[in-house]
């Protein structure tokens, strides 16, 4: 199973989600994230990662282009991630999802509401996740 995670900056959700998604289908899946308009990893997102034992220290954001082409056509799924910006559109005859959820990033004033906010996110997408393995 091929699956690739999308929203804008490819900073906090798509990042969360593509290392749930490592985690939770490991070898049986090749998964990876991009956006349209790639930033840098958000440091909340590695943070709340590690405190559940996973490790997206060594990931960084990357747009659809720095994708292989051969990915890109082997897709089974697109999962979109963004709920108040507008998605980025991938042309594919993989299967499309849309899972919106808010985007962490810039919300809360201290690190720790910042930190929930991201464990919340992260919380939302596995447990999204999980439901989608069932199937």
């Amino acid at each position: 199973m091929k699956i690739l995670f999308m929203c804008v900056a490819n900073s906090a959700r798509s990042q969360l989600a593509e290392g749930l998604a490592r985690n939770l289908f490991g070898p049986k899946a090749h998964v990876e994230s991009a956006g349209s308009h790639p930033s840098k990893l958000n440091p909340f997102a590695v943070k709340a990662m590690q405190e559940i034992g996973i490790d997206i220290s060594s990931h960084h954001s990357k747009s659809i282009d720095d994708l292989s082409p051969e990915f890109i056509a082997q897709l089974d799924y697109v999962i979109t991630l963004c709920a108040e910006e507008v998605c980025p559109i991938l042309v594919s005859q993989a299967k499309k999802l849309h899972w919106p959820f808010p985007d962490p990033a810039g919300k809360g004033t201290s690190d720790e509401e910042k930190l929930e906010c991201f464990r919340t996110a992260r919380d939302s997408i596995r447990h999204r996740l999980e439901e989608f393995a069932k199937k």
